[in-house]
């Protein structure tokens, strides 16, 4: 059995962010030559999320609409998180959105649905974070 790891940086100029990854996770798949097997993408950052859903931008703004109902950015003294840092909110986002999505590999190619990509999404941006690709099998 092979693996391959690669990590992808991201840095935002907003505090929220949903980009598309899949091309970038596609190009680590064919570096790694591995053809079947199983591929884990992850935020390596508590305030960031990894997911897969459709690349639709109403769908996009539902997101962040829904997320803001559930975890408001403001105002910052509602979270006891909140005191040297104003992202308390980000935390939380994380947590609905997930961490991590993990993607069978089959003929050396994403095995995703017909509307299935791959997201990063950022919480608390304006900062560089990453994202780990770990490609596992033969």
């Amino acid at each position: 059995m092979k693996s391959h790891r690669k990590e992808l940086w991201f840095e935002t100029r907003e505090r929220r962010k949903l980009i598309n990854i899949t091309p970038q996770v596609e190009q680590v798949l064919s570096e790694s030559g591995i053809k079947e097997g199983l591929l884990l993408c992850n935020a390596m950052h508590i305030t960031a999320s990894v997911f897969i859903n459709d690349d639709e931008s109403g769908l996009h703004q539902d997101f962040e609409t829904w997320l803001e109902k559930l975890a408001p950015e403001k105002p910052y003294e509602q979270y006891h998180h909140n005191g040297y840092e104003d992202n308390a909110d980000a935390h939380l986002k994380r947590t609905v959105m997930g961490r991590e999505v993990v993607v069978a590999v089959t003929g050396g190619r994403l095995d995703l649905g017909p509307w299935e990509q791959i997201f990063y999404g950022e919480f608390d941006g304006k900062r560089k974070k990453r994202v780990l690709v770990k490609i596992i099998g033969e």
